[in-house]
């Protein structure tokens, strides 16, 4: 393999993947628990962006209840968002022409 060549590939995937990285930024997903109740968003460079509660999902009584949602609800947008950069990533390797990508 030529060293020059393979410098040049190096050089166009880290560009790519700088590229990849900045565009993630401005993807949001969303994930919502208890039917709802919870909703929260981030962005595919996994920061929590948004969370929003409705009032019933309040109860003064039942605190941790909204603990266990917010919980749910924050670990399932991370997931998702770590899914959207995969494959983001995956997708920029693959454009490359690497063997095993």
């Amino acid at each position: 393999m030529d060293p020059n060549k393979m410098m040049a590939q190096l050089g166009k995937m880290q560009q790519q993947m700088e590229a990849a990285q900045e565009e993630l930024k401005t993807q949001v997903v969303e994930h919502s628990a208890g039917g709802g109740a919870v909703t929260v968003k981030a962005s595919g460079a996994l920061e929590i962006i948004d969370i929003r509660i409705k009032p019933e999902a309040i109860d003064p009584d039942d605190p941790e209840m909204l603990q266990d949602l917010l919980v749910s609800a924050v670990n399932g947008a991370l997931a998702a968002a770590q899914s959207l950069q995969q494959q983001k990533m995956m997708g920029q390797l693959g454009g490359l022409g690497l063997p095993g990508m």
